[in-house]
């Protein structure tokens, strides 16, 4: 894994050991997160796949600049950040986002095509009120503790455990993962459930794989196939698989049928 910088952003990358696929990856982490949680499994497999990869912080997230502005910063900020990225690569990459990084990616497309998208329990096109709606009425302690990271407190290790996984995590992965967690921009939280939505008549529409998890209790599988619908595909959901589609002990199956969704469309 080579960290590097790309001006005041964070990027991780990691290249294959023989040619390289003409295609690079760039993935797009959710909120609360960094580049970090790609790091874990997704950018080595890949690598090993062909593909040269890469893996950026958000603006105010991981190593990158800006979390003494964090709640300043909105999605069109982080947009800017992928935008910057994209320039700075030789080739337009296939973006692939998870959660948060999903309504980047939708909100990108409004601006310039890539080859192809990857939404991974992405925040829909509607926006996050449903989801806010159904924590607040079926599980309001584990959103109290969103709201608590949110607000820049701890979570606990059980709490991570529900809001990202169905099968137990390795406890020290599972603290690493605790440790590298962060409060969110709540303008950026605001911008996914009201003021900044996808204008799907706007998005340029690359190939589109739209993948869930069956146990997600962040963005339920029933979301994720509102935001397939809304893109004229049909989604892909995992069965036995918790929010952390990347970071679940079968993340291996995820990552596969990404791969195997690329290669089918020679990227």
């Amino acid at each position: 894994m080579t960290p590097s910088r790309f001006g005041d952003l964070e990027v991780l990358s990691a290249s294959p050991a023989g040619s390289a696929r003409p295609t690079p990856l760039l993935f797009i982490h959710g909120a609360y997160a960094g580049a970090w949680c790609w790091a874990e499994y997704f950018l080595p497999w890949f690598a090993d796949a062909g593909y040269v990869c890469h893996a950026v912080s958000l603006s105010g997230h991981g190593a990158s600049s800006g979390r003494d502005r964090l709640d300043r910063l909105g999605i069109e900020d982080y947009v800017a950040d992928v935008a910057r990225v994209v320039a700075a690569l030789p080739q337009s990459p296939v973006l692939i986002g998870h959660s948060m990084g999903g309504m980047v990616v939708q909100k990108y497309l409004e601006r310039a095509a890539v080859p192809a998208v990857v939404l991974m329990a992405s925040v829909p096109p509607q926006g996050l009120w449903a989801s806010a709606l159904h924590l607040a009425l079926h599980r309001p302690m584990l959103l109290g503790e969103l709201n608590r990271v949110l607000g820049g407190g701890a979570v606990g290790a059980a709490s991570l455990q529900e809001a990202l996984l169905v099968r137990p995590a390795d406890p020290e992965r599972l603290h690493d993962w605790l440790r590298h967690m962060q409060p969110e921009s709540h303008r950026a939280i605001w911008d996914m459930t009201l003021f900044n939505l996808p204008r799907v008549h706007r998005m340029h529409r690359p190939p589109m794989l739209v993948l869930g998890a069956e146990h997600d209790l962040l963005i339920r599988p029933g979301l994720v196939e509102h935001t397939a619908h809304a893109y004229g595909t049909e989604a892909r959901i995992f069965p036995g698989m918790g929010h952390g589609m990347m970071l679940e002990a079968d993340w291996d199956a995820v990552a596969r049928h990404v791969r195997d969704w690329l290669v089918d469309r020679g990227v």
